[in-house]
């Protein structure tokens, strides 16, 4: 990533938080472009949001039809807005993402399948813009 990697980068107390915080925002959209937004467990790691979910899920659908998504931590003091183009990984999860999802979320697999809602696919949201990083504007 070179210079995108210093251009991206964080202060440490977003950092702190992004590691911190157990829920953010997903928006997708939906195939007529309306936009579809959901809460989410999720692990950032190295400039990536990975994000857990079942291939049922209008999430994954959206993602597989237009990878564009926005994500966002609560907080209108201190917003968190980044933007992105997920990709959904159906199988082979990275073993270090499962487990610090593990380790955030108190043991929890999140390779595990919940029966309504499909086999558990990745997504993988690699930061492209941050359009706030902590400093309300």
């Amino acid at each position: 990533m070179g210079n995108d990697s210093a251009r991206l980068a964080l202060p440490p107390d977003v950092e702190d938080r992004m590691a911190r915080e157990r829920i953010a925002w997903l928006c997708t959209l939906r195939p007529d472009g309306s936009p579809h937004v959901t809460p989410v467990w999720y692990v950032y790691r190295d400039l990536v949001w990975w994000i857990s979910s079942g291939e049922r899920n209008a999430k994954v659908r959206n993602v597989a039809a237009d990878g564009r998504v926005s994500l966002a931590l609560d907080g209108g003091l201190h917003p968190v807005v980044a933007e992105g183009t997920a990709t959904v990984h159906r199988d082979g999860f990275p073993p270090d993402v499962l487990a610090a999802f593990a380790e955030k979320y108190d043991g929890w697999d999140a390779s595990k399948v919940w029966p309504p809602f499909g086999a558990r696919v990745l997504l993988e949201v690699p930061v492209t813009r941050w359009l706030l990083a902590g400093t309300a504007q």
